[in-house]
C-alpha cells in the first residue's frame, strides 16, 4: 500500500492532524510515526514532518460549511507543499 504524507486542517478548528492519505482517500496514521498526530499549528505540523525526513507533504483543508448548507458534500482543497 502506499500513502501520501498528509496535513489535515479543518476550518474553525485550532489544530492541524498529520498522517496519511491512502489509495482509498482514506486519511489514516503515518506509518513512521505509527498514529495521526495533532498540531497547534501549521508550522509544527511542518516541523514535525521534517524531524521525521519527510519533504513533500499534501495539505488539505476541509470546511464542513457546504454540508450544513445543504450542498451534496465537504469541499475539500488540497495543495502540495515542499518542506
Amino acid at each position: 500500500m502506499q500513502c501520501k504524507p498528509t496535513i489535515l486542517g479543518v476550518a474553525d478548528a485550532r489544530h492541524y492532524l498529520v498522517g496519511a492519505t491512502d489509495n482509498d482517500n482514506n486519511f489514516i496514521a503515518l506509518p513512521c510515526l505509527h498514529t495521526v498526530a495533532m498540531c497547534n499549528s501549521l508550522p509544527l505540523a511542518k516541523q514535525l514532518l521534517r524531524d521525521n525526513d519527510i519533504n513533500v507533504v499534501q495539505l488539505t483543508l476541509e470546511s464542513a460549511y457546504d454540508e450544513m448548507c445543504g450542498l451534496p458534500s465537504t469541499t475539500a482543497i488540497s495543495q502540495t507543499l515542499y518542506l
